[in-house]
């Protein structure tokens, strides 16, 4: 009897199947509460069409903010309830207060208990469903890897790393030369690569060989047969860059054109037109609220700070231009008395008061002055000090690319990237930055903001 390859599903897919069930639990929870009991509020039908409409934008846009999307979060019980009961409360908040598009307030307020309870554990039940089935080792992509042997070890850890359901099970070594050995997972011959695909059901091969003539006549006549029978063969830049949405310039040459070609967003005047426009309202509304916040960061500086309120630096902008920021003091005065060095996570330089102002993010307030003036932008690369700049392009191919479009206050680099302290950091946030420059699109510039305020609301500024 053959044996079946086992169910996968790619990220995206996963993220997808999360946020319709997530709506179909609600909506049939809803239905079957007002179909078996006296619930009322809520009906689905079409004429009230805009009341389910408006209650699943709620509840999408809330579970982003509060990270039922994350699949870390989401393999987590813990986690997985801390985000459903944030969720709910603060959907079913919303929706009440939206009444030109959702129901009348009910005269009985027992019926929005009911409301609440059903959307709660319509959504614990199905996320400890994904929890048991979905999320557990069943659905593991098997993949075999072709790659010089050299590099074997590094290119698995890093796929597995990023995407535990994505295993290497074998590699081909493409390079002759090279003796090493890969102790992770076995290598196969050349001649055995179709048969051990077909034997062992493989999902997928990747191909992450540098060198050309690694790929002989013999292993391309094999993959042209797997791919012609419906098997799947990507490159491993494309991959990696799937799985982790971030480009891997550590693997690729200085020919980055062939890999990160950069948007059209980046040239499409009517998009930069309407990102310049929003920049200007929300740089005067930050301002405004910034002002407001004043009084109290005043006395907070005064006796968590002790010194200047503000303090400027010098920072690299687009095309190299170099800029000053303002930001709110955070640090000690005098902290760079022993020269420039970057801020870690627990750095003894940085006051009680000055933490409490990085993890909410005021501190970044001032520098609405330098998005109004157009030296940065909302969203984009965070700005960088030039001493640091010419340390890590020196030590890093691509890394003033990222200044091809202007900095920014939050970046794909600052909602996915915990912390960077160090040069192996700056590589990380840099694969983040190429990758927004390459798909930037009002659609990903949506999706920063909101996981910006989640960045926030869990108190999770650097």
């Amino acid at each position: 009897m053959k044996k079946r390859n086992r169910i996968h599903f790619e990220i995206s897919e996963r993220k997808l199947l999360l946020r319709v069930i997530d709506v179909v639990a609600v909506l049939l929870s809803l239905h079957c509460l007002g179909r078996f009991t006296d619930f009322t509020y809520f009906e689905i039908s079409l004429l009230n069409l805009r009341w389910t409409i408006v209650l699943a934008l709620h509840l999408m846009v809330f579970g982003t903010v509060f990270e039922m999307y994350n699949l870390w979060v989401a393999s987590n019980r813990f986690l997985i309830i801390r985000s459903v009961t944030l969720t709910t409360s603060s959907t079913v908040l919303f929706y009440l207060l939206t009444p030109l598009y959702t129901p009348v307030l009910p005269q009985n307020r027992l019926q929005i208990v009911f409301f609440y309870f059903a959307i709660f554990l319509s959504l614990v039940v199905w996320r400890m469903i994904y929890l048991k089935f979905l999320a557990s080792g069943r659905f593991i992509k098997k993949v075999v890897l072709v790659c010089d042997c050299g590099q074997a070890g590094e290119l698995i850890s890093d796929l597995e790393k990023v995407d535990p359901h994505f295993k290497v099970i074998a590699y081909v070594n493409t390079d002759s030369d090279c003796d090493e050995i890969v102790n992770v997972v076995p290598a196969l011959e050349i001649d055995q690569l179709e048969a051990f695909v077909r034997r062992m059901h493989i999902a997928e091969i990747v191909i992450a060989s540098h060198k050309t003539d690694g790929i002989t006549a013999n292993l391309y006549n094999q993959l042209i047969r797997l791919l012609e029978s419906g098997y799947i063969i990507r490159e491993y830049t494309q991959v990696y860059e799937q799985i982790t949405q971030r480009i891997p310039v550590q693997y690729i040459t200085r020919d980055f054109y062939r890999y990160f070609p950069f948007s059209r967003s980046n040239q499409n005047h009517f998009y930069l037109l309407m990102v310049r426009m929003f920049e200007l309202c929300f740089s005067i509304v930050g301002i405004a609220l910034g002002i407001a916040l004043l009084p109290l960061i005043l006395i907070g500086n005064a006796f968590g700070n002790r010194g200047p309120l503000f303090y400027s630096q010098k920072r690299v902008g687009r095309n190299g231009k170099v800029f000053k920021i303002v930001k709110f003091r955070t640090m000690v005065t005098n902290a760079e008395q022993d020269g420039a060095r970057f801020a870690t996570s627990k750095d003894h330089r940085i006051t009680k008061f000055g933490q409490f102002l990085r993890k909410t993010r005021i501190d970044e307030f001032p520098q609405f002055f330098n998005i109004l003036k157009g030296e940065m932008g909302i969203i984009g690369p965070r700005p960088e000090r030039p001493v640091f700049v010419q340390k890590i392009a020196e030590l890093m191919p691509f890394y003033e690319t990222r200044h091809v479009i202007k900095p920014g206050l939050t970046g794909w680099a600052q909602v996915n990237y915990s912390y960077g302290a160090t040069l192996e950091d700056s590589l990380v946030k840099l694969q983040y930055d190429l990758y927004y420059i390459k798909h930037r699109s009002i659609f990903i510039d949506i999706n920063i903001l909101i996981k910006t305020f989640s960045t926030v609301l869990f108190y999770r500024g650097q």
